[in-house]
């Protein structure tokens, strides 16, 4: 079973990006890496305000899968009920 949601991490950077540091996990969860992915760039334009000279905005899986995810993952033989 992969992650439950993906949150976005803003991440300083003094060199342009070799060497980072997390400097915000934005609240917000996505159920996919592609619709974290999506949201990105408007997440780096929002947090605009931390005294790096290079932001970066990386999706992060975080928590359990959620109930609907881990359901998703089971196989059921068919004629096989669900409790």
């Amino acid at each position: 079973m992969g992650p439950g949601y993906f949150v976005i991490a803003i991440m300083g950077c003094a060199d342009g990006g070799s060497a980072c540091t997390p400097v915000a996990t934005l609240p917000t969860q996505y159920e996919s890496r592609a619709q974290c992915s999506a949201a990105t760039n408007a997440a780096l334009e929002a947090n605009t305000d931390f005294d790096f000279p290079t932001l970066l905005a990386q999706c992060r899986a975080g928590g359990a899968p959620t109930a609907a995810a881990a359901r998703e993952s089971i196989r059921v033989p068919v004629g096989a009920r669900r409790s």
